[in-house]
């Protein structure tokens, strides 16, 4: 009975059983055939690929006297230079002395390692920025051994993607993917030089999508192990496409942990189309400071979810005060784009061509409004506005005090020099204020999302508001605005 049971057993879990003429498999061979099927293969991707991916190397000039700091252990001088390490003190160690009256002459010493990929057949190679940032030369080594001097087209720092040229036709180039087809928990394959090992494949999954690591880029995230060196190589689907550029890492140890971070490839290349055709990258600009709408903040205003970007600050003169955008404005959509986070609008305001003229929706005190708005050039970072001035300051009033409060009123001069219509000036915050973040020279420019012209008018909401609620105030500190909830004193 027992060696029947067993047979039977056997029978059910790893054989197949015919019934009516057909082969039926059980379900566990199922199983295991499926997830045999599943497991991936990367040997014909890496034969594919692999030919398009470059070793770069970076050499930077130095004196012969400074080379001389490490003679006969060119080993250790090369690897604090390609690391990134402070060149480390050597007591005691004999030098030679300078030549009097004699030019020291520049050698070239290696400064870092680096991967690429090629990008056209006649020799345009994309890789990482911080790669050939500061490079006196650069030397690109394909997989046939053979190595070229590279010209650098242009290297963007924002988006970290530069765009290097060698003197070469015929190359291998890869096939650019569709990063918006690209699914997390998707297989992908990398390929580059980590700590100047050449023609390494490391694989893994993707993570996450759209993670915000910087303002112009949603990094793709995978689990691919990435290294020193691995910068500027390619990220592969299993369709031998390259989705992204690797980047970065999360690292405590300055290796591998298990999460890395890759440049979407329709990013780069918007950014390399520029960089091949004029050597730099035009990004477009409105002029204001944004932050996150909170949860709080989005039921306070009766916006309903915590969507849009909040409008700190509208720089003097430009495309977001000629369109009449104010702090303290939430937008919500531009040029019909839908911005679901504060850190949409950078990305979608800077690949927007400067000069363009485009809608933008911004919510205030509870409706949406529509604006027209002409993009300008991104620039350099304007220095902030002076304070507001303290002079002529009129007499306190103690009905805000309720709330930990003193104000007065704005003069003339303060609604000039912040470029406001009227609002309320913070003399002294305390208590509930004061937990809350307010300070003494804040301007209230508007209470439970009713604008506040006068310190009357303020007096006349705060009489109205519940005194066991939050009250919402919209302030501005100096060109910044903020909401701000003052919570009751339990």
């Amino acid at each position: 009975m027992r060696l029947q049971v067993t047979h039977a057993f056997r029978s059910l879990c790893f054989a197949a059983a015919l019934v009516g003429g057909v082969l039926l498999t059980t379900a566990p061979v199922q199983s295991a055939m499926a997830q045999a099927r599943a497991l991936p293969d990367f040997t014909d991707l890496v034969d594919q690929v692999g030919p398009s991916v470059v070793n770069i190397r970076t050499l930077e000039k130095v004196s012969a006297r400074s080379a001389q700091n490490f003679p006969g252990d060119e080993d250790m001088f090369e690897f604090f230079r390609r690391f990134g390490l402070p060149m480390p003190n050597v007591p005691n160690h004999p030098k030679q002395a300078p030549r009097q009256n004699r030019p020291q002459p520049e050698e070239e010493q290696p400064r870092g390692v680096g991967s690429g990929f090629v990008l056209t057949s006649d020799g345009f190679i994309m890789t990482n920025a911080h790669v050939v940032d500061g490079a006196d030369e650069v030397l690109v080594t394909l997989t046939d051994k053979r190595e070229f001097k590279a010209k650098i087209i242009g290297a963007d720092k924002r988006t970290d993607v530069a765009v290097v040229k060698i003197e070469a036709t015929g190359l291998p180039a890869v096939k650019v993917g569709d990063v918006s087809k690209l699914r997390v928990g998707e297989w992908v394959m990398a390929i580059g030089s980590p700590f100047g090992l050449e023609n390494t494949v490391t694989a893994g999954i993707v993570s996450a999508k759209q993670r915000d690591t910087g303002d112009y880029l949603p990094f793709i995230q995978t689990d691919v192990a990435i290294n020193p060196g691995n910068s500027g190589g390619p990220l592969i689907n299993m369709r031998g496409e390259v989705v992204g550029i690797n980047s970065q890492i999360y690292s405590r140890s300055g290796g591998f942990m298990g999460i890395s971070f890759a440049i979407p490839m329709d990013e780069a290349i918007r950014v390399s189309d520029q960089l091949r055709s004029t050597g730099h990258v035009s990004r477009g600009r409105i002029g204001v400071q944004i932050e996150q709408v909170s949860k709080e903040i989005a039921e306070s205003i009766g916006l309903g979810k915590p969507t849009g970007a909040l409008v700190r600050m509208v720089e003097s003169g430009s495309p977001a005060e000629k369109a009449g955008l104010e702090a303290g404005d939430i937008i919500t959509r531009f040029d019909s784009k839908v911005i679901e986070k504060s850190a949409d609008l950078p990305r979608i305001v800077g690949s927007t061509k400067p000069g363009t003229k485009t809608s933008i929706t911004v919510f205030r005190r509870g409706a949406s409004k529509e604006m027209n708005i002409t993009i300008a050039e991104i620039e350099g970072d304007k220095p902030q506005a002076k304070a507001s001035s303290k002079e002529d300051k009129p007499k306190a009033s103690p009905t805000a005090q309720a709330f930990g409060l003193t104000v007065s009123e704005l003069t003339d001069a303060q609604k000039k020099e912040l470029k406001i219509r009227g609002g309320v000036r913070v003399d002294a915050a305390v208590e509930s204020a004061a937990r809350a973040g307010l300070r003494e020279g804040d301007v209230i420019t508007s209470v439970a999302n009713v604008e506040v012209t006068s310190v009357k008018e303020f007096e006349a909401i705060l009489s109205r508001q519940d005194k066991n609620k939050p009250l919402l105030v919209l302030l501005r500190r100096e060109d910044l605005a903020q909401y701000v909830l003052i919570k009751p004193s339990r």
